[in-house]
């Protein structure tokens, strides 16, 4: 089949490797257009463009997607497939030119956590699985009906970077089989049941804000899922605290947002239990253990 690949970020780099290295023919990728980033301005470019630079495959950077000049360029490439992996909404004069239509990876079992941040809301929650599932695109975002689920545990120790890797190997696995059954011909589509429906809204600032009127399990899976980032955060006297790693204890005498800072332990009450910080970065400093960061901080 002729395949085109659309995604953006390191997520969908492994999905993309496997259709290239496959028996199909990969006509072009499309992939996010080139930013200006850090102080001195300089162009970066998306993983995915990086990928298909190296591996001399045509690329399509649209800033508009409903540009006619794309959906043209699109066309001509006579497509078989749309493969859509973390890359933007499409509109249906996009995700309906190819001859089998298009499909999107979700980094959910859906319909629970539809959105832009499924895997982050999965471990916040304190969800025990997660998975990834493939559909067919509609105009509604994550709506599809379902060709492929897999699942996966999520253990008390891993947090968003962790799940994150597992998904992105195993959601190669997924769109590798999804494209087999869509030659073949041979597969049945799940309806999703719009009831067991769940959000799963972008990460805000406001998201990662710690609130000590919540018991310890609650803010131990917070730190877990915006680690390694953005990161959760307090504020301690006007000075952004950030928690990449933590542990929940269930028993403690401090009472919510309550401080006991030792040589090497910082211990903060919540609502039921305390928070163990383990690894924390200061404002404007460097990612470091909790016993390096109190030989420089005082929390009296």
């Amino acid at each position: 089949m002729n395949i085109i690949f659309m995604g953006t970020p390191d997520f969908a780099v492994p999905s993309l490797q496997r259709i290239f290295n496959s028996e199909h023919k990969l006509v072009a990728v499309v992939t996010a257009p080139d930013k200006e980033r850090g102080r001195g301005q300089k162009i970066s470019y998306t993983p995915i463009k990086e990928f298909a630079l190296k591996n001399n495959i045509p690329l399509l950077q649209p800033v508009r997607l409903k540009d006619q000049e794309f959906i043209k360029s699109l066309t001509i490439l006579s497509p078989d497939l749309f493969v859509v992996v973390a890359f933007r909404i499409l509109p249906r004069e996009v995700f309906s030119i190819p001859k089998y239509g298009s499909f999107n990876l979700h980094a959910s079992l859906l319909p629970k956590y539809r959105g832009a941040a499924p895997i982050q809301w999965a471990i916040i929650n304190g969800d025990h699985e997660t998975g990834v599932t493939t559909f067919a695109l509609e105009d509604k975002v994550d709506t599809g009906n379902i060709f492929i689920q897999k699942k996966i545990e999520i253990s008390d120790k891993d947090n968003f970077g962790d799940i994150h890797d597992k998904l992105s190997i195993l959601g190669a696995d997924v769109v590798a089989e999804t494209i087999g059954l869509i030659n073949s011909g041979n597969y049945k589509l799940l309806n999703q049941d719009d009831f067991l429906a769940s959000p799963a809204p972008k990460i805000t600032k406001e998201s990662g804000l710690i609130r000590w009127n919540k018991t310890a399990d609650e803010i131990n899976n917070l730190v877990r899922g915006l680690s390694p980032y953005p990161g959760a955060y307090f504020i301690y006297k006007n000075k952004l605290i950030k928690v990449y790693q933590s542990s929940a204890n269930k028993d403690s005498k401090l009472s919510p947002g309550e401080i006991s800072a030792g040589k090497n332990e910082l211990t903060i009450g919540c609502i039921s239990g305390s928070l163990n910080v383990i690894e924390v970065q200061l404002e404007g400093k460097k990612k470091m253990h909790v016993s390096e960061f109190l030989r420089g901080f005082n929390f009296s």
